[in-house]
């Protein structure tokens, strides 16, 4: 981030143009994305209302992405399981449950770029190598069912009550012991 004090506003104008008022010059949503890569922090505020709007800005700096070919990271099955969330009762609970495993997976990149690299590379390739990152895609698995067993209102191994005829909480729980069990199977064939 430039100023670890304030984050640089951005304004955006009626005609969809974006002001950057740090340097008194007009910017893309491409810009911006640079800006989010270089650590730079900014709000968005509507010119007109100054209603802050930088939750849709990212939002749709992610769409523009995800329609560049060979670019989207978002699979089709987490972004429907995204939208059942919405109204439901633990969409409260996800925004924190995802910030926890972004910021556990940002952790974890560099050194998963390291055991790829070593692995791939033909001259350095080795057995070594291959466990190196199978052990790291193990620890992250283990780091995930830890995050997931935080949202579980049962024991990690303990199977989950039934569910009840209109019961939200009994269906959520099924939702996890079932998210549970196919962790545990991935984590086996690793």
């Amino acid at each position: 981030m430039t100023n670890a004090e304030t984050p640089i506003t951005i304004k955006k104008y009626a005609n969809r143009r974006l002001y950057n008022t740090a340097s008194s010059a007009y910017v893309t949503l491409a810009d911006l994305a640079k800006m989010v890569k270089a650590g730079e922090d900014f709000v968005v505020f509507d010119a007109k209302t100054n209603e802050e709007i930088t939750r849709s800005v990212l939002t749709q700096i992610i769409f523009e992405q995800e329609g560049v070919e060979g670019q989207s990271l978002l699979p089709i099955s987490f972004l429907r399981q995204v939208i059942r969330f919405y109204g439901d009762s633990v969409q409260a609970l996800l925004p924190s449950y995802l910030e926890y495993s972004i910021d556990r997976f940002t952790g974890e990149q560099q050194n998963m770029r390291e055991s790829l690299s070593r692995a791939l590379d033909p001259s350095g390739y080795s057995t070594a190598s291959f466990n190196a990152l199978q052990d790291l895609t193990r620890k992250n698995l283990a780091a995930f069912n830890k995050a997931l067993g935080m949202f579980s209102p049962f024991p990690a191994n303990a199977p989950a009550p039934a569910a009840k005829a209109g019961d939200e909480i009994g269906e959520l729980r099924d939702q996890l012991s079932e998210m549970k069990r196919r962790i545990d199977e991935i984590s086996e064939k690793k």
